[in-house]
C-alpha cells in the first residue's frame, strides 16, 4: 500500500484542524471534518478498513489532547457579602422573648423581640404622677386668674410645668414602645446574637436582617484588566454546583489600587496590584453570604477604546 503523504502528516493535519475548531467550541463540526478527511484519503489511496479505523482513533485522541492543552480562563476569585441591617434596643436590658429564628423571612413591621421594661415602666409611672400634679397646679392657677385673685406670672409658671410634664410622659411612652424590636426592612433573619434571658447592651444588635437587594459580590482585578470594566457592565458568575446563568452588574470600581489580599490567590505572580470591584447579583436567592465565586468578564471593547 503506497501513500503520497506520510501517515504521521495526515494525523497531524487532522488533529490541527480539529483543535482549531474545538477552540471555537465547534465539537461536532470538528469531528465531522476529521471523518471527511479520512474518507477522502481512503477513497483516493484504497486503504483497508482496519487502517482507516486505527487512523480515526489516533486522530480523535490527538484532537482530545489538543483540546486539553487549551488554557482555561479561571476568572477572578471573589466572594459573596451583604450589607446587613442590625436591629438593636436603645437601652440595655434582658431579652425576654424572641419571635423569630435564623432563616425566617420577615416583612416590614414584624415583631422580632422584646426586652424587659421594668425600669421604663417605673419611669413612666413617675412622670404620669408628675403630670397629674402639674395639671392640678395649672387648674388652680387658671381658676384664680379668672377671679382676679391670682397673678399672670403664676399662671404662666403652671402652664410651663404642665408642658414639661406632658413631654416627659411622651418620652417615657416612647422608651416603653422601643423595648420591642420591629423589622425596619423586609428580608431574612441572618443571625441572632442574643437569646432569651441574655443581657444586651445599649445599641448592641440583637439580630441582623439581610435584605435581598443588599447582597453584593466582591472581587479583585489586576490593573491590566481595569480598562475592560465600567460601572453598569454585566459579568458572569460561577460557583460550585450553581446555576449556569448567574450574572451580576458592576456598581462600584475602586479608584485606588491595593495589594492582593491574602485570601485571594493570584495565578500570575506579576498581578500584585489589584482593584476592588463590587457587583449586584441578578439572582441573590441563588447565592449565600461568604460563598466563594469566580467572576468572568464578557468580551467587549475596552472602555478607553470606546472613548
Amino acid at each position: 500500500m503506497k501513500s503520497s503523504l506520510p501517515l504521521s502528516h495526515l494525523i497531524l493535519r487532522s488533529a490541527e484542524s480539529a483543535s482549531r475548531r474545538m477552540k471555537a467550541r465547534l465539537w461536532r463540526l470538528a469531528l465531522r471534518d476529521a471523518a471527511a478527511r479520512l474518507l477522502r484519503v481512503r477513497d483516493r489511496q484504497h486503504w483497508s478498513p482496519h487502517a482507516i479505523l486505527r487512523l480515526a482513533l489516533v486522530a480523535v485522541l490527538a484532537t482530545g489532547l489538543a483540546g486539553c492543552n487549551e488554557k482555561r480562563d479561571p476568572g477572578f476569585q471573589g466572594w459573596v457579602e451583604a450589607d446587613m441591617i442590625f436591629v438593636s434596643p436603645d437601652e440595655a436590658g434582658r431579652v425576654t422573648k424572641l419571635h423569630v429564628r435564623e432563616g425566617d423571612e420577615v416583612k416590614v413591621g414584624d415583631h422580632l423581640y422584646s426586652v424587659d421594661d421594668d425600669l421604663q415602666l417605673a419611669d413612666l409611672n413617675q412622670n404620669k404622677a408628675t403630670l397629674a400634679n402639674a395639671q392640678q397646679t395649672y387648674d388652680r392657677a387658671a381658676s384664680l386668674n379668672k377671679t382676679g385673685s391670682g397673678t399672670q406670672a403664676n399662671l404662666d409658671s403652671a402652664v410651663s410645668s404642665l408642658r414639661v410634664a406632658e413631654a416627659r410622659v411622651a418620652t417615657s411612652e416612647t422608651r416603653m414602645a422601643r423595648r420591642k424590636g420591629f423589622a425596619p426592612v423586609a428580608g431574612t433573619i441572618q443571625q441572632i446574637y442574643f437569646r432569651e434571658g441574655e443581657m444586651v447592651a445599649a445599641q448592641r444588635p440583637v439580630l441582623s436582617i439581610m435584605p435581598p437587594g443588599n447582597m453584593k459580590l466582591r472581587f479583585f482585578v489586576p490593573e491590566t484588566e481595569l480598562p475592560k470594566l465600567a460601572i453598569g457592565d454585566t459579568v458572569r458568575v460561577a460557583c460550585d454546583n450553581c446555576a449556569a446563568d448567574l450574572t451580576a452588574k458592576i456598581y462600584f470600581i475602586a479608584t485606588s489600587a491595593e495589594y492582593t489580599p491574602p485570601v485571594i490567590y493570584s495565578l500570575e505572580e506579576r498581578n500584585k496590584l489589584v482593584y476592588l470591584i463590587q457587583a449586584r447579583p441578578s439572582r441573590p436567592d441563588a447565592l449565600r453570604v461568604g460563598q466563594p465565586i469566580d467572576v468572568h468578564l464578557n468580551p467587549k471593547t475596552p472602555v478607553a477604546d470606546k472613548r
